[in-house]
């Protein structure tokens, strides 16, 4: 019997044993063997000890893979809930950063392993190369991927609170949506946009409910400081319109909140969201428009079809005093500054218009924001959400919230105007809380039914009569009050006539922007009025 000395060398212990060209082979299969099974070059030709640990670290990494891709598949919202979260994005930021180095360390073994002097000098370089740009590719991604991790978590950490996450109530989140302007020639913040969004925890299916900002008497949940000071409601006249509670509790009333409260004017409006909806409002977040448009460019960008002209502030027309721009009709891929003119246009309409158009652009960013969205624009992404929100909501929320967001972009919006079109123009300035609650209530419920009975109301010729014929408005102050059908964003009542003119230019060419300059400069803005009254309408594709 022949001893372990007698066998033959190992050509790939013993380089030295074979041809040139067997060890440039040998060579890229070592390298190739670091790439794909880290520690497979080691347990072949080198200290198999080090080798051994590091095959059962790739082993392990590649079983927890195959685990993370099986749960994808089950239930994605239990990865979306870990990676949402600061912490185990500190973990994963751990992992990451030990893999890329334990990777690094693998390769400059492969190397010395390798044995470089004993290759033809162009061999040489190439495996040189070869293996550095394999390291780029590998411990170089992985280094990325935890620096992405690394910003997204100080970006959470920054803007969202501490504390456990809330468990939804009714079988609903309930969330303020507040659109802060505090632009230096004005006195603290002005709530110019402020909703409610109500979503199911369990399908996704939202109520978004606008309350428009010269809305009067509004109320106070119960039992919250600021209804101990207005106890009829928020009712102290033309002043005393929704964007003012904020500053109002900010600069009067602050002294009358637990010290516990961060942002007093934020909890005034959402006490007054409560107290007026009904709804337990269990958190906040506030927009900076300045931040706005970067969070949409971040997005890439949002898709909405308008159904009117739409106008905006630019440059001033050539050989012109007018400066007013327009939206055609149509569908438009806006970037973040087209997205903030079109939300926060008012000329030659008023703020109902408005309100409708963003609700539009709400519902457009959501359907935007899905995983492929965020993974593909993470680094923008994070950078503006530092600049655009303040919010109460605990990171430990965030999680749950992004999956639910997926459920959100996938179903339709419900939209309630607290105004016209949804009830008639006066009722800002004289709510019937009962009623405004009431048709919350009817919302909510229709949502809740189940799509067998709803497809049953669909059948039944003489209901879907009805509904259609009391689904149209019969005047521009007023829509329906019987036809809750009507209360998707992409089906939602009109501001205008549904007998409006078909409008056209004296020899009967459609519209355009020139046309609608030379109106404005003969001082034409009645007309241009009555052309630009239906952009409340529009969709999301």
């Amino acid at each position: 019997m022949g001893s372990a000395s007698h066998r033959a060398p190992s050509p790939l212990r013993q380089p030295e044993t074979i041809s040139s060209p067997q060890r440039s082979k040998r060579a890229l299969i070592l390298v190739l063997l670091t790439i794909f099974f880290p520690g497979g070059a080691q347990l072949v030709a080198g200290n198999r000890k080090l080798g051994r640990i590091a095959v059962s670290i790739t082993m392990a990494c590649w079983l927890a893979i195959l685990a993370l891709v099986a749960l994808y598949f089950i239930d994605r919202s239990i990865i979306l809930g870990w990676v949402a979260h600061p912490n185990f994005q500190l973990f994963l930021i751990i992992v990451l950063g030990t893999l890329a180095l334990g990777w690094l360390i693998m390769f400059i073994n492969t190397l010395v392993i390798i044995r470089p002097k004993l290759l033809a000098p162009g061999m040489r370089a190439i495996v040189t190369i070869f293996t550095l740009a394999a390291v780029v590719a590998t411990s170089g991604v992985f280094i990325y991927g935890a620096s992405l991790l690394n910003t997204g978590r100080e970006t959470i950490v920054a803007v969202f609170d501490e504390g456990p996450a809330f468990e939804p109530v009714d079988g609903r989140y309930n969330i303020a949506v507040f659109g802060a302007d505090s632009g230096a020639n004005r006195e603290g913040v002005r709530t110019d946009v402020a909703a409610l969004l109500s979503v199911d925890a369990k399908t996704g299916k939202s109520l978004l409910i606008s309350v428009p900002r010269n809305f009067q008497s509004a109320r106070f949940a119960p039992g919250s400081p600021m209804e101990k000071i207005w106890p009829e409601g928020y009712n102290c006249g033309d002043e005393c319109i929704f964007n003012a509670i904020y500053r109002n509790a900010e600069t009067e009333h602050a002294d009358a909140f637990p010290e516990t409260v961060k942002n007093v004017g934020a909890q005034a409006a959402m006490d007054a969201l409560e107290g007026t909806t009904g709804l337990p409002v269990q958190g906040y977040v506030m927009i900076n428009m300045a931040g706005f448009e970067q969070f949409v460019d971040a997005l890439g960008g949002v898709t909405i079809d308008s159904g009117g002209w739409v106008p905006y502030n630019g440059k001033y027309h050539e050989n012109s005093t007018v400066r007013t721009h327009w939206f055609a009709p149509g569908t438009h891929e806006f970037t973040g500054k087209q997205a903030l003119w079109f939300a926060r246009s008012r000329d030659f309409t008023d703020d109902y218009h408005r309100i409708k158009r963003q609700q539009c652009l709400q519902q457009g960013i959501i359907k935007q924001f899905k995983p492929q969205t965020i993974l593909s624009n993470f680094t923008s992404i994070m950078s503006a959400g530092e600049q655009l929100v303040e919010t109460d909501i605990p990171a430990g929320q965030l999680g749950s919230f992004v999956s639910l967001a997926e459920k959100v972009s996938k179903e339709p919006m419900a939209r309630l105007t607290l105004g016209a079109p949804d009830f008639e123009r006066s009722f800002s300035t004289y709510p019937d809380f009962d009623k405004l609650q009431e048709r919350i209530q009817t919302l909510i419920a229709k949502q809740n039914e189940p799509e067998k009975k709803k497809e049953k109301k669909k059948d039944n010729p003489e209901k879907s009569e009805d509904t259609s014929k009391s689904s149209a408005p019969e005047e521009t102050t007023q829509a329906s009050e019987e036809a809750p059908e009507t209360t998707d964003v992409n089906n939602a009542p009109k501001l205008s006539k549904e007998d409006s003119p078909e409008f056209t230019q004296p020899d009967g060419s459609p519209i355009t922007e020139e046309y609608l300059v030379q109106l404005e400069m003969a001082g034409y803005r009645t007309l241009i009025s009555e052309i630009a009254a239906n952009n409340d309408e529009c969709s999301v594709p």
